[in-house]
């Protein structure tokens, strides 16, 4: 990325125009260069600092390794010395001491899914590094390299995996954040959610493609009346279609009329109904798609019904399963509509509770 050439040669940039090339505040650029020396090398009294190709290069390695999940403090090091200054700095600040070089050289040689408990700014806990890069990368709006993070989650780990550790901890982290301090988040969450949504279609559209679909009943999915977050369903019917099966997904809001109608036109082997909170939670209804009855006379079937996401709470009949997370949620729907199930289809890397 050319980050210079809106600029008279010679002169470098100001810190304002490379934080918006670079898709950071000012007050990030300024932290960095307080706390780990990432500054201009070459100052001028009274004038605007200019950050000159080389000091542009190593900001640059800064924010790739940092959306990559390497902790701040790590990345600044591997990138001084990727691209060591033309002037010696002052020597280590203390938020960033001295170490030897062999270790901050091995930096970028992590291995994949190795966790992190360093801070990005937003409550994630111990979780992969791959989940606080992406986390950080949408923190700082960087739409490019959102979508590299979730392109590479799902490539690397898979869906299951993938959904599990790196993107469902990054929402929630980004949904607390609001939520819980008043920060306002929002934008963060609606980017985070439209690149893993984008992820998750593609996904399922490259299945659809490359695996035609099993002769089995399909399986209906919805969201319940007033209910929009589509997330995790859209991260079920990904899975789905690579397994084979065919999928009905309704999305949002789905009214009750047009969800009972779709029952009785299409004569799901499941329905997977998702609510979010208990606002949305219908037990009425679902109990009322559970009995309803499809097919020719004399051979009239009913659909297993799926409760999935938190606002069902603890509910459980025999009539209405209940499965936890995603990989539950597929090992059901699969028994439902009479699919074997491959080995390991219901494990995943944890349980979130995401689906």
């Amino acid at each position: 990325m050319d980050v210079t050439g809106e600029e008279p040669a010679g002169t470098g940039v100001t810190t304002g125009f490379l934080a918006r090339r670079l898709g950071v505040s000012p007050t990030t650029l300024r932290s960095w260069d307080r706390r780990y020396g990432l500054g201009p090398a070459t100052r001028v009294q009274g004038r605007h600092r200019r950050w000159t190709p080389d000091d542009v290069a190593v900001v640059q390695e800064m924010c790739r390794l940092t959306a990559a999940g390497v902790p701040p403090a790590e990345a600044a090091r591997a990138a001084r010395l990727r691209h060591p200054p033309a002037h010696a700095t002052a020597g280590p600040t203390p938020d960033a001491p001295a170490r030897p070089a062999r270790r901050s050289a091995a930096v970028e040689e992590q291995p994949a899914g190795t966790r992190s408990h360093s801070g990005s700014g937003l409550p994630l806990g111990d979780v992969r590094l791959e989940c606080r890069g992406l986390a950080r990368a949408a923190v700082r709006m960087d739409s490019g390299a959102v979508r590299e993070q979730v392109a590479v989650a799902v490539a690397s780990y898979g869906l299951v995996p993938a959904w599990e550790t790196v993107l469902t901890p990054a929402l929630r982290a980004v949904g607390r954040k609001w939520e819980s301090t008043g920060d306002r988040y929002v934008e963060v969450e609606h980017l985070l959610s439209w690149h893993i949504s984008a992820a998750l279609r593609s996904a399922y559209v490259e299945a659809s493609r490359r695996r035609p679909a099993l002769d089995l009943p399909p399986t209906l999915l919805a969201c319940l009346p007033g209910e929009q977050h589509t997330l995790p369903l859209e991260a079920l019917a990904a899975v789905l279609a690579e397994r084979g099966l065919p999928v009905l997904m309704l999305g949002a809001a789905v009214p009750s009329e047009a969800l009972l109608a779709a029952v009785r036109r299409t004569g799901p082997g499941a329905v997977v109904l998702w609510s979010q909170s208990r606002s949305t939670a219908d037990t009425a209804l679902a109990g009322h798609i559970a009995d309803t009855r499809w097919g020719v006379a004399g051979a009239r079937t009913r659909s297993r019904v799926l409760l999935c996401g938190p606002g069902w709470g603890l509910h459980h009949t025999p009539a209405l399963l209940r499965p936890r997370g995603l990989p539950e949620a597929v090992s059901t729907v699969l028994t439902a509509v009479g699919a074997r199930a491959p080995a390991g289809a219901a494990e995943g890397a944890g349980r979130s509770g995401g689906t």
